[in-house]
């Protein structure tokens, strides 16, 4: 699966964390005041509490003091989000070694974890974020830029977890060849799924190459009807729409009155069916 390492954004990353903060007792937990191994799963759970409530206040010395405290006794959503903060420089300076080095911990300790278990968000996205290293490779590090390994982690995440990012990057790599074979037909399928749970990038892609038929058999109905709901749901989401207003304005001018009309139909339902999902943007 992955050597020795490796839908969430999208809405189960600050969605989960969020809804654990407010559920937090009202003091803190000093994280200093229990010894090394004589931690609780009780006491775990509260310094990952603390941590991401200081994070969300503003204090991210704080945040790291629990975050870290959580990581060290196997939290995977403590371990996922120190990933994300040395990933971005966001209260730490940035590190990519260090956040591969978290995303790899989760993935070594949990990847058979159930897809249906609490931490399975977390996991399946610290898969994305392995994957993604492997994509560009880290400077001055032994991780090197590998497209087949990159590959056949998106696999993982993208069938075993379900996760709609893996499968847009998937797909993405279907598309052009990297890593492994060229197959538009499989990118559509892994588009199609990722745009079911609403994954903008994924719906305005697949919108496309649904439209324009030149790498699969067209559809324009549902070409227009994904890049309907893409900026629908982009506007409401105030995401930078230029690029999926002007193909939805070239599928709109090719499409006849009959098409258009039954594009529409099909975008309307698809959002009051997926109202859910319009509040979940694209990573």
């Amino acid at each position: 699966m992955v050597a020795g390492s490796v839908s969430v954004g999208r809405k189960f990353g600050i969605a989960v964390i969020v809804g654990l903060v407010a559920s937090a007792p009202a003091y803190a937990f000093d994280v200093k005041s229990v010894p090394d191994g004589a931690w609780s799963e009780q006491q775990v759970d509260e310094a990952f509490r603390d941590g991401t409530r200081a994070y969300f206040s503003g204090d991210k010395v704080a945040a790291l003091d629990g975050l870290m405290a959580a990581a060290k006794n196997g939290h995977p959503a403590a371990k996922w989000k120190l990933g994300r903060m040395y990933s971005r420089g966001d209260g730490v300076d940035e590190n990519d070694l260090q956040a591969f080095e978290y995303f790899s911990e989760i993935v070594a300790e949990h990847a058979d974890d159930s897809p249906q278990s609490p931490q399975a968000p977390f996991i399946a996205s610290a898969f994305v974020e392995i994957g993604s290293y492997y994509r560009t490779g880290i400077e001055n590090s032994t991780i090197r830029a590998n497209d087949r390994r990159a590959r056949e982690i998106f696999t993982y995440a993208a069938s075993y977890f379900g996760d709609a990012t893996a499968q847009l990057k998937l797909a993405e790599m279907y598309l052009t060849g990297s890593g492994g074979e060229q197959d538009p037909r499989q990118a559509a399928r892994w588009l199609q799924l990722a745009a079911k749970k609403g994954q903008l990038k994924a719906q305005v892609r697949l919108g496309e190459l649904l439209t324009l038929g030149t790498e699969i058999e067209p559809s324009p109905v549902h070409g227009l009807m994904w890049l309907t709901v893409a900026m629908k749901r982009a506007r409401a989401l105030g995401v930078p729409d230029a690029e999926i207003r002007d193909l939805h304005e070239q599928a709109f001018s090719l499409a006849s009155e009959d098409v258009r009309r039954r594009a529409m139909t099909m975008a309307s339902r698809w959002l009051e069916d997926n109202q859910e999902s319009t509040a979940v943007a694209a990573q």
